[in-house]
């Protein structure tokens, strides 16, 4: 169990450093272009929502980081019938898995089919419901509550300073947007090759 964890610890690292290094760089670019166009109002604007916008990210990872490291430790080693894989085609013919091979084996009435029916029923809207659960804890972790409240603190004091720029603020918030989607992006176009 620890070398399936310190796995996904290993992979989410690795996709951090990737990001932060793409983000860092647009960051760069930014305050270069700022710094030769000597316009400082907006080099502040832009930083203080890029850390923000930054902080935000970062605690969203570390927050699902912790999120499946809960989950992987909750695995039980000794139940392999979630581990079996199965054929594509098969899972998009029977996502439930009704045809299965312990289903192969008996005859079913239309009143136990309905019966089977109305229980995977049950099981998807409690799996939904506790999956929300389980992720509530991702998307409401401290380090990313941090992070929004460094993005209104830093809104509020460059507007309370007379500072703001929307602008400028607008676009260091959409570096880190923008830099998550063209990352994406490439990783899916080299996904698809």
């Amino acid at each position: 169990m620890p070398i399936v964890l310190n796995t996904v610890i290993n992979q989410t690292m690795t996709i951090i450093k990737n990001f932060a290094k793409f983000y860092i760089f647009l960051d760069l670019v930014v305050i270069v272009v700022c710094i030769a166009l000597d316009n400082y109002l907006w080099l502040l604007n832009t930083q203080v929502a890029f850390i923000s916008a930054m902080a935000i990210t970062i605690g969203s990872f570390l927050g699902y980081q912790r999120n499946i490291q809960k989950r992987v430790e909750n695995i039980n080693p000794s139940d392999t019938s979630s581990f079996e894989p199965r054929d594509k085609i098969d899972e998009i013919d029977d996502p439930y898995d009704l045809y299965g091979e312990i289903n192969e084996q008996q005859e079913f009435s239309a009143s136990e089919i309905k019966t089977i029916i109305q229980e995977e029923k049950k099981k998807v809207k409690q799996n939904s419901f506790k999956n929300t659960i389980f992720s509530a804890t991702g998307f409401a972790s401290l380090y990313r509550l941090a992070g929004y409240a460094l993005l209104i603190f830093g809104f509020f004091a460059l507007n309370n300073n007379g500072l703001l720029h929307v602008f400028s603020y607008l676009i260091g918030l959409f570096i880190v947007t923008m830099a998550t989607l063209m990352i994406n992006i490439s990783s899916k176009s080299k996904a698809d090759q």
